[in-house]
């Protein structure tokens, strides 16, 4: 998607071409600087109008979502690159390593500040976060060789969404109740739910 935009300077005006890529780009480096988005803001230091950031965007939770969904596709490949176990073990130790990740300031901030965002963007399963989630912990079981533990015609799409949103549950609701989670004390009910698959 494409909008075009005319940028008046001292003595003539000049065309850019703005794309979504660029648009999300933007918003990502915005993000992790602010723990937030202005489109204002935003607008003005991409050096286009506010409407046309809209125009492009579509909205500031659009825009969000597809910020928040380039952060987790970079924690997950961080992630699975640090995994050192295979099977249920390999699964579980890139969940933990997400949820370390998950604790950064940029993010707790914004999960704290802006519960209702985040839980419109986060657990929405339309959302481009929580498909590019389940798209990616579906890569997990089969990199670390899980899908072979299961049987044959196990409904692992179906699979992958129930263990992030379990995963996922856990993990966010240490921003919302303020208690700390203890990944250990998810691990048993994640081997329950892989367990019942067989």
């Amino acid at each position: 998607m494409r909008a075009m935009v005319t940028v008046v300077g001292d003595e003539k005006a000049s065309r850019r071409v703005v794309t979504r890529e660029q648009v999300v780009r933007a918003g990502v480096e915005h993000f992790l600087s602010r723990s937030t988005i202005d489109m204002e803001d935003l607008a003005v230091s991409m050096a286009i109008s506010r409407a046309t950031l809209y125009r492009v965007a579509g909205s500031r939770d659009a825009l969000l979502d597809d910020v928040l969904r380039a952060l987790t596709e970079a924690m997950f490949a961080e992630s699975r690159e640090a995994r050192t176990a295979a099977g249920f073990d390999g699964v579980v130790e890139i969940s933990r390593h997400f949820g370390e990740l998950l604790r950064s300031p940029v993010l707790e901030t914004f999960l704290r500040q802006e519960s209702e965002a985040a839980s419109r963007i986060l657990f929405t399963p339309a959302g481009g976060v929580h498909e590019s989630a389940v798209a990616n912990q579906l890569a997990v079981f089969r990199e670390t060789g899980l899908t072979d533990e299961l049987p044959p015609g196990t409904d692992l799409p179906h699979l992958a969404f129930l263990y992030v949103r379990m995963v996922g549950a856990f993990l966010y609701a240490e921003f919302f109740t303020g208690k700390k989670a203890d990944f250990d004390e998810l691990v048993p009910a994640l081997r329950s739910l892989l367990n019942a698959a067989h």
